[in-house]
């Protein structure tokens, strides 16, 4: 198998749990938790997926959407971030594949006018899909999360 059916278990509905870290990169420990919801669909016959997400934020409600694509012959995902309050802004693509079940997804990328890495990271767990991100600003050598998300079947 080449890797295309790398997302296949999230597809269809979920609720969503988020906790979101409200300073990054000042060594800060406000996070702030939320609901959203999220489906999954596949496209491009399973070279692609698209993932529509509704986001419920103590400030108020915001769409966002994740686009997939894989790439047969390098093996690698590609994953852009659309956030509706932004629409035609795609954020810098992340790309990555999944090794013995954990998906590692990078890119070089800029927080507050400052140079970072982001990193995105799929794995399953016990009770279902878990999503995090984390910058790094030094190259990768430390690396802070700053988002999870928390999947269950909807």
């Amino acid at each position: 198998m080449d890797g295309r059916a790398d997302f296949d278990f999230e597809e269809g509905s979920w609720t969503v749990r988020h906790r979101r870290l409200g300073t990054r990169l000042a060594g800060a420990q406000d996070w702030e938790e939320f609901s959203g919801t999220s489906r999954m669909q596949r496209v491009m016959g399973g070279l692609g997926n698209v993932e529509d997400n509704l986001l419920h934020l103590p400030g108020g409600e915001y769409r966002a959407l994740a686009l997939r694509t894989f790439d047969p012959a390098s093996g690698l995902w590609a994953i852009w971030w659309v956030d509706g309050r932004n629409p035609h802004m795609l954020d810098v693509p992340v790309k990555g594949r999944f090794v013995e079940g954990v998906g590692r997804f990078r890119a070089e990328d800029s927080f507050q006018g400052l140079p970072i890495l982001v990193e995105f990271e799929w794995r399953q767990t016990a009770e279902g899909p878990r999503w995090q991100q984390a910058f790094s600003p030094d190259g990768g050598e430390s690396w802070e999360v700053n988002w999870i998300m928390d999947f269950r079947r909807a």
